[in-house]
């Protein structure tokens, strides 16, 4: 049974910083792209940030320079460093891994950016 679980998430005050994890637990085979999805409150979720299977990266335009995706094999855990954080930047986030065959995602974790 494959699970993908958050953490890190919370409150925290404009301009400061967070780092997601989300560990994977189960047999992945395969896994074409690693990557950070959120969905604010009335919108549609959006990707983040992603790791393509060659290690190239990919960030939203409005994270790049602020945000950065990372992993760690070892420990099969990925990560969502978040730096400067605006209030726009409040969502809950979700972990995602796709191979050819499935699309996997964790149950979400909430980030809010408030004074």
């Amino acid at each position: 049974q494959v699970q993908l679980v958050e953490s890190g998430g919370g409150l925290v005050q404009p301009g400061g910083s967070l780092r997601l994890s989300c560990a994977t637990s189960g047999s992945i085979f395969s896994i074409r792209v690693m990557g950070w999805y959120r969905q604010a409150p009335g919108k549609q979720r959006e990707l983040v940030a992603n790791i393509i299977s060659n290690g190239r990266t990919n960030y939203a335009d409005s994270v790049k320079g602020r945000f950065t995706i990372s992993r760690d094999n070892a420990k099969n855990t990925m990560y969502l460093q978040m730096n400067s954080l605006k209030p726009e930047d409040t969502a809950v986030y979700y972990c995602n891994i796709k191979t050819p065959m499935s699309d996997w995602w964790g149950q979400g974790t909430q980030v809010t950016v408030s004074a």
